[in-house]
């Protein structure tokens, strides 16, 4: 299939406007569209390769600017930081949770809605444990309650991410529904070959 302008388009201002929304002051942390992205491009763009690109190019926009505000002194959120590339590694990762909806409906994108972020949850807090990094968290000590620590420090984080992913899955899934419903076929859909 071929990429049309419409779809390059669309991926752009997707990545744009999901990048903006992560940056926006007062956003509560966790509560962003980039979680939904990367469940809607595993199930959507048919060529994985862009369906990994997709959350991705957003993520990383969205930590250019961050740092761009950091460096200016007008916010007080680094956007590169030690151990970043293990989140960037572990948000690409959760992409795979689109690949299992095959059939879009409901109970499927609910359920990648709930596991992409609690995989995630589990597994970066783990690592923020596990690291000797000083950025590390707050830190806590290299014994069951540490990480069980770590992880309640990161609660308000995972309930914003749970809540996010659901509110945004619901405008990405049903915009394409509406966007697609009247297509003749398939391959008239968004999808990237």
């Amino acid at each position: 299939m071929k990429i049309t302008k419409q779809v390059v388009v669309s991926f752009i201002l997707l990545v744009i406007i999901a990048s903006l929304y992560r940056v926006m002051p007062g956003r509560p942390f966790g509560f962003a569209p980039q979680w939904a992205m990367t469940i809607f491009a595993g199930a959507v763009i048919k060529n994985k390769k862009f369906s990994f690109l997709l959350p991705l190019a957003s993520m990383f926009v969205s930590d250019a600017l961050y740092e761009i505000l950091y460096r200016t002194g007008a916010g007080n959120i680094p956007g590169f930081y030690s151990g970043q590339i293990t989140n960037y590694i572990l948000f690409g990762a959760m992409t795979v949770f689109g690949f299992f909806i095959t059939r879009i409906s409901f109970k499927r994108i609910f359920a990648a809605a709930i596991a992409a972020p609690t995989a995630f949850f589990l597994l970066s807090n783990f690592f923020v444990w596990f690291s000797n990094s000083p950025d590390a968290g707050y830190a806590r000590p290299k014994t069951f309650n540490g990480l069980l620590l770590c992880y309640n420090d990161g609660l308000p984080f995972y309930q914003w991410s749970i809540a996010a992913t659901l509110i945004f899955s619901a405008i990405l899934f049903g915009s394409y529904y509406f966007v697609t419903k009247n297509s003749a076929t398939a391959e008239d859909r968004f999808v990237m070959a």
